[in-house]
């Protein structure tokens, strides 16, 4: 997990904007984050990351309102009705945001997103200075050609990060992540409505409580920094048999509610 040892702190939004909960919610993400870059750590976390047999266990309803559910959200993937949304917050300068990009998600999107069960929606979250918002609105004006992704997979390819998010690398991502138009690029990048929509999602971030990348949220419950792929396929497999379940229960309460009143009918 990349930690900004100067990362901005949330000012005046707390946490407790968005429920109590989410004061625990944020201390676990910063605990983990302190587990995971703490010098003498040897592996990843598994404060949070791990998966109770409890489906509820370390899930915050208020946490997993964040979902924005936009069938138009550009910097989404999977279906808006899809039972499992993961929210990422990430940095583009983050090394362990790359390896999750790289190693973890393409088999997410295999597994859970191609067959409706897994929506995947992104947050620009850039705590490492001037290149890190610049690659975020970068990726934001990409979003607006349908290239977030094809952007998204070019700037987090093995060895990009060092290349640095310059103005002229950051146009080269873009012809190589397909967008046509890059004069519109440039000028979407440097737009207000890039610095709005990237300072959205940030202020999002600090407001739960995270201070490192990547952080994320599977249907309300936090997973701090890339960890092992089996500690997100454990959270999204518990959250969509959870959202199985709540419909099951919708359905049998629906059926005795027609019965109990076909049988007044009668």
């Amino acid at each position: 997990m990349s930690k900004s040892p100067s990362a901005r702190k949330p000012s005046s939004r707390k946490p407790v904007l968005y429920g109590a909960g989410v004061v625990l919610a944020a201390a676990l993400l910063g605990y983990v984050s302190y587990q995971a870059t703490a010098p003498d750590h040897s592996g990843p976390s598994s404060s949070v990351a791990d998966v109770a047999a409890d489906p509820d266990a370390g899930v915050y309803p208020e946490l997993a309102k964040l979902a924005r559910r936009d069938a138009g959200d550009k910097l989404a993937q999977g279906r808006a009705d899809a039972p499992v949304v993961l929210i990422e917050y990430a940095d583009f300068k983050c090394g362990y945001c790359g390896k999750f990009a790289r190693d973890t998600e393409p088999a997410l999107v295999k597994k859970y997103v191609d067959n409706g069960t897994l929506r995947i929606e992104w947050r620009n979250f850039p705590i490492f200075g001037a290149e890190s918002e610049a690659a975020a609105r970068a990726a934001w004006a990409a979003g607006q050609q349908n290239r977030f992704w094809q952007f998204h997979a070019a700037a987090y390819a093995e060895g990009a990060k060092e290349k640095g998010f310059g103005k002229d690398r950051l146009k080269a991502l873009a012809r190589e992540a397909g967008v046509a138009d890059l004069d519109r690029f440039a000028r979407d990048a440097e737009s207000s409505a890039a610095s709005a929509a990237v300072s959205k999602d940030q202020e999002q971030g600090y407001g739960i409580g995270a201070t490192s990348t990547p952080s994320f949220l599977i249907n309300g419950r936090p997973i701090a920094g890339a960890q092992p792929a089996e500690t997100f396929t454990r959270a999204i497999e518990a959250a969509a048999e959870k959202a199985r379940n709540t419909e099951d229960a919708k359905g049998g309460q629906g059926g005795k509610n027609a019965e109990g009143a076909g049988g007044t009918a009668k």
